[in-house]
């Protein structure tokens, strides 16, 4: 490879990182994670109310709950969190993969769980879907 050919294409790589940079500290900018307030703890009062009894004792000793998918019947466990917080568990409760999927736009964390939670209870396979899937 020529040097000009090797100086372009490190120039071009560059650029795509610092445009990445960019994007991602705007969206930051855009969207600031929520800190406690009222529009956070309207969304986890919201969340309390639609868990099931088991699931709201779960959550509150724990920081999560757990769900059944509507068409699979597997397990999942929902961690308090906006992303990455979707563990798929086995039969004997240890997690085999993680998911991430949520709704668009910034919300608060427990508008966030509780779509998760409903999607996958009523509609999992589009979830998963549109879900990005780590082992």
């Amino acid at each position: 490879m020529s040097g000009a050919l090797f100086t372009s294409l490190l120039v071009l790589v560059l650029c795509a990182l610092i445009l990445g940079l960019v994007l991602a500290w705007g969206r930051h900018l855009a969207c600031p994670p929520f800190r406690g307030g009222e529009a956070e703890q309207k969304a986890l009062d919201l969340l309390k109310q639609w868990l099931s009894s088991v699931q709201l004792a779960q959550y509150e000793s724990t920081g999560h709950f757990d769900v059944t998918g509507c068409h699979s019947g597997k397990h999942y466990r929902i961690r308090h969190g906006r992303q990455m917080n979707i563990y798929e568990l086995d039969q004997n409760n240890v997690a085999i993969a993680v998911w991430c999927f949520g709704p668009e736009g910034c919300l608060p964390v427990g508008d966030i769980m509780l779509a998760q939670k409903i999607t996958l209870e009523t509609d999992e396979h589009a979830a998963l879907a549109v879900a990005n899937r780590c082992r």
